[in-house]
């Protein structure tokens, strides 16, 4: 049977390419979207990819995969990470199973980045990768 990921990007994210390349490299979010979507369709499973710069809207995304056969969620919650209760309210509502990326490291960032809300729920976190911490974080989805 065919998994089915979500994959969330949560704000700034849509600026990557032009973002502070030096901290978040030179594709965009689009190269990643494509590189996670031609690595479903080799596996035969499904992905769904949705961004927002909007905390609400992230929530209710998260509430939707409920409903919509969403076995596993990766989710790169931006600056919502060390801020939003909300989403992870919403995350343990929905009970699907998730990973945590970062592109870039923030353990070697300011100190206000040190702290998730999110990850001690989480099965994991990447972190420093770059875009291949998406990739990862797919290929552990689809073996989960």
């Amino acid at each position: 049977m065919a998994k089915h990921i979500l994959v969330l990007h949560g704000p700034n994210l849509n600026m990557l390419g032009v973002r502070e390349p030096g901290i978040y490299g030179h594709q965009t979010l689009a190269d990643i979207d494509a590189r996670l979507s031609q690595l479903c369709v080799e596996q035969d499973a499904g992905c769904a990819v949705f961004q927002s710069n909007h905390e609400g809207e992230l929530v209710d995304r998260i509430q939707a995969a409920r409903h919509d056969e969403t076995e596993f969620i990766i989710i790169n919650a931006g600056a919502y990470t060390h801020t939003s209760i909300a989403i992870r309210d919403a995350l343990a509502a929905v009970g699907i199973p998730f990973i945590e990326v970062h592109l870039s490291n923030v353990y070697k960032r300011e100190s206000f980045r040190h702290h998730s809300y999110l990850s001690d729920q989480a099965v994991g976190v990447i972190a420093g990768l770059g875009p291949a911490g998406y990739e990862a974080a797919l290929r552990y989805a689809l073996a989960h």
